[in-house]
C-alpha cells in the first residue's frame, strides 16, 4: 500500500520427528531442520522487518548441559544475520573437526541451535520499541527443564494490565511495553502449576485451556517447554492466521500457507488451517494432537491478510485479490463515463498489482461486450481493416510509477522533506496524452493519505492527465486496530479526518462533543467496552460523500487536475474474501469487547491531542 502500515508478525514452528542421523542419510545434511526453519522464515519476511529471533530445544540432554537456546537480531536483514552467525559457528567447528558434519551426534552437542524443536519469529513492532529486547521469542528459565518456556507470536492484546494483575505481578517498564511479556507471565504461571501436579510432564492442553481464555485480542502464538513439548494456538475468533503441515518426518506451523508449501514442496490440501480456538500440541515423544482449548466464536479472520499482508503466491489469496479488483470495475467505468479509449490504467505500489489484474479483467469484459455489439450492428457493412481495428482494441495499461527503493527522505524540515518525498517514485514519461487521458491508479488501501498527497498525486500530475482517479481495493479505514496491525491512532486515518471536516462544514460539530461526553460517561462507569460510540460519527454521511472529501484532502494545494477516489464497499469485500470476514477497521464492528474500548479511548486521545495508541 502507498501508506505503509506494519503488522505483527510472522511465526515459524518446526518439530523434527526423526533423529539427526536420519536427515543426514535421507537429505544429505543433519542441518535439515535449521535449513527448513531458515526457508520458512525467509518466505514470510514480508511479515516482519524490524527484527527476528529463533529458539531451539534439544531433547534428551544430560543434566548440566544447555537444552534451550535463543538468539535475536534487529539488524537491517535480521534473518540473514541470525543464520549467518550460526553458519560461522559451524565453520569454526570445521576448522578443528573437518568431518564434523558427518557426525550428527557431535554436531548436536556443539551447535546450540541444533535442536529437535524450533521456533522462529519475524517482528513488525506495533507495541514496544524496536530494539532487540522486544524481539521474540521471549524465554523464562528454570532449574526444572519442564518449567522453561519460550514464546513467540503474531498478536496484540488489549488487556495486558489485567493479565499482570491476575498473576500478582507488578510489571516493570519493559513488561509494560510488551504484550508478549504479559502473555508469558500468565502461560508460565499455569505451566508451573501443571508441573507441580505432574512433575517433568506438565499437561500442555490443560494449561492452555486455563490461560488462553484470559487473553483479549487476536493471536497466533507458538511455544516450547524445556522438556520438549511444543504448541501453536489460535484465538477463538481466528483473527490472526495459522496453518500447519504434518508428515512422518516433521510437524510444521506458520502464519502463511504458501510459506509451508514452498518450504516443504507440498500441495495446497496437505497444509491445513488451524481453526479458531484450536491448539496444535506436540508431545516430547513426537506425537501430536489438535485440541479445542477455547470455545470457538464467530469467525472474524482479518481481511487485511487477504487484501495486503499475506503473500499473493497463495492461490486462494491470489484469486481473492483478482476478485477485489474485478468488483471495482463497474464503478470505475461509471467514473470514466465508459471512455476506455482515453483512459490509462496502472497501479501503485507493486503489492496492488494482482488487484490491478482483476480491475483490467473487468474492463476487458466490458470492452469485449462492446466489440460484439458493434460488430453485430454492422451486418455485412465492414471490411478487413474496419474489423481488424475493432478486434485489436485493447485496454490501455502502463507501468506509470517505479519506486526508487534506495531513496531516503533524510531531510527533516517539512518543506524540504515534502519535496524529497515526491521523488520516492519515478514516473514513466510519454505514457499519457496531455490533458486528454484520464489516469486510473489502483492501490491496496488508503490509510493516512499522506503519501498520496505529498508524493503520488503530485508525481502523477507531472504527466498532465485530464483527471486522476485513485482506486482502493479495500474499503475506507475508519477505526483503529488492536489485534496486530499498526493502526491505533484515530487521527491517522484520512477517512476519519474527512468525516470531521464534513461535520464542521455542515455545522454539526455538536455531534463530536456529544460523542465525547458519552464516552467519558461510559469511562466513569467502566463501560467503555460495551459499545463503539465512534460509529455514530459516520452515520450522517454516505460512503461517496466521505470519498469525495478524501479526494479533496489528498489533493495538494494549487493542484489543478481533478482528483477522485473510489473505495471498495463492504459487501464486495466479503464476497471477494468469504473466509476472512474481520472488518472492524472498516465497520467498527469489533470481535471482542476490548476493541470497543480501544476505539473509544482513541477518539478521546485524538480530541485531547494525545499522540498515543488507545491500548
Amino acid at each position: 500500500m502507498s501508506d505503509e502500515i506494519k503488522h505483527e508478525c510472522g511465526l515459524a514452528f518446526i518439530r523434527l520427528r526423526k533423529s539427526f542421523s536420519y536427515y543426514q542419510k535421507q537429505y544429505g545434511s543433519a542441518l535439515y531442520g535449521l535449513n527448513k526453519l531458515y526457508l520458512l522464515m525467509e518466505k514470510q519476511h514480508n511479515r516482519g522487518q524490524d527484527g527476528a529471533g529463533i529458539a531451539a530445544v534439544k531433547l534428551n540432554v544430560e543434566p548440566g548441559y544447555p537444552f534451550l537456546s535463543r538468539t535475536r537480531s534487529n539488524a537491517q536483514q535480521p534473518i540473514a544475520d541470525i543464520f549467518h552467525k550460526i553458519g560461522q559457528e559451524i565453520e569454526e567447528l570445521e576448522k578443528y573437526q573437518p568431518d564434523i558434519k558427518q557426525h550428527p551426534g557431535l554436531m548436536k552437542g556443539h551447535i546450540p541451535f541444533m535442536g529437535e524443536v524450533m521456533l522462529g519469529h519475524l517482528r513488525y513492532g506495533t507495541q514496544g520499541k524496536n530494539n532487540v529486547e522486544f524481539c521474540h521469542p521471549f524465554i523464562k528459565r528454570n532449574t526444572h527443564p519442564s518449567r522453561n518456556l519460550a514464546l513467540a507470536g503474531n498478536f496484540n492484546l488489549v488487556n495486558t494490565e489485567e493479565l499482570f494483575g491476575l498473576v500478582n505481578i507488578d510489571p516493570g517498564e519493559f513488561q509494560r511495553q510488551s504484550d508478549l511479556a504479559a502473555m508469558m507471565e500468565v502461560v508460565h504461571h499455569f505451566l508451573v502449576k501443571e508441573d507441580e501436579q505432574n512433575p517433568n510432564s506438565p499437561a500442555i492442553c490443560s494449561l492452555l485451556k486455563k490461560a488462553t481464555p484470559l487473553f483479549d485480542g487476536g493471536f497466533t502464538v507458538g511455544g516450547m517447554t524445556g522438556n520438549g513439548s511444543g504448541f501453536v494456538i489460535r484465538d477463538a475468533h481466528g483473527i490472526r492466521p495459522a496453518y500447519y503441515y504434518i508428515n512422518e518426518e516433521v510437524i510444521v506451523a506458520a502464519s502463511e500457507r504458501a510459506a509451508i508449501r514452498t518450504t516443504f514442496n507440498v500441495g495446497e490440501n496437505e497444509v491445513l488451517e488451524l481453526m479458531p480456538g484450536q491448539a496444535l500440541i506436540v508431545n516430547p515423544d513426537g506425537n501430536y494432537s489438535i485440541e479445542q482449548v477455547m470455545q470457538p466464536k464467530e469467525r472474524r479472520a482479518c481481511s487485511f491478510e487477504r487484501i495486503y499482508f499475506s503473500r499473493g503466491s497463495d492461490e486462494k489469496i491470489y484469486r481473492e485479490r483478482i476478485t477485489l479488483g474485478h468488483k471495482l470495475s463497474k464503478r470505475v467505468l461509471e467514473h470514466i463515463n465508459y471512455d476506455l479509449k482515453n483512459t490509462i490504467f496502472s497501479y501503485i505500489p507493486n503489492t496492488a498489482e494482482v488487484a490491478f489484474y482483476g480491475l483490467v479483467k473487468g474492463m476487458e469484459e466490458y470492452l469485449n461486450q462492446i466489440k460484439v455489439q458493434r460488430i453485430m450492428s454492422w451486418g455485412n457493412d465492414f471490411d478487413e481493416e474496419k474489423l481488424s481495428e475493432m478486434v485489436n482494441r485493447k485496454i490501455r495499461q502502463e507501468k506509470i510509477a517505479i519506486k526508487d527503493v534506495k531513496l531516503r527522505t533524510f531531510i527533516t524540515a517539512d518543506s524540504s522533506r515534502n519535496e524529497m518525498v515526491q521523488h520516492v517514485y519515478d514516473i514513466t514519461y510519454g505514457t499519457v496524452r496531455n490533458h486528454q487521458d484520464t489516469l486510473v491508479v489502483i492501490d491496496d488501501s488508503i490509510v493516512r493519505g499522506t503519501t498520496l498527497k505529498e508524493s503520488i498525486v503530485r508525481m502523477l500530475g507531472r504527466l498532465k492527465p485530464k483527471k486522476i482517479i485513485i482506486v482502493s481495493s479495500a474499503p475506507q479505514i475508519r477505526y483503529p486496530d488492536c489485534y496486530g496491525i499498526d493502526m491505533s491512532k484515530m487521527g491517522d486515518f484520512v477517512a476519519f479526518k474527512a468525516a470531521i471536516e464534513l461535520l464542521k462544514e455542515r455545522g454539526q460539530e455538536s455531534l463530536i462533543d456529544e460523542i465525547r461526553n458519552t464516552i467519558k460517561e461510559m469511562a466513569r462507569n467502566n463501560q467503555l467496552h460495551t459499545e463503539n460510540v465512534v460509529r455514530r460519527l459516520y452515520k450522517s454521511f454516505t460512503t461517496e460523500e466521505i470519498s469525495d472529501k478524501i479526494a479533496q484532502l489528498i489533493t495538494p494545494a494549487g493542484f489543478e487536475i481533478p482528483v477522485q477516489v473510489i473505495y471498495q464497499n463492504i459487501e464486495d469485500l466479503h464476497a471477494s474474501c468469504p473466509t476472512n470476514t474481520g472488518d472492524w477497521y472498516f465497520t467498527g464492528n469489533y470481535p471482542t469487547p476490548g476493541g470497543n474500548k480501544v476505539c473509544n479511548k482513541a477518539f478521546l486521545n485524538y480530541l485531547d491531542g494525545k499522540n498515543v495508541r488507545g491500548y
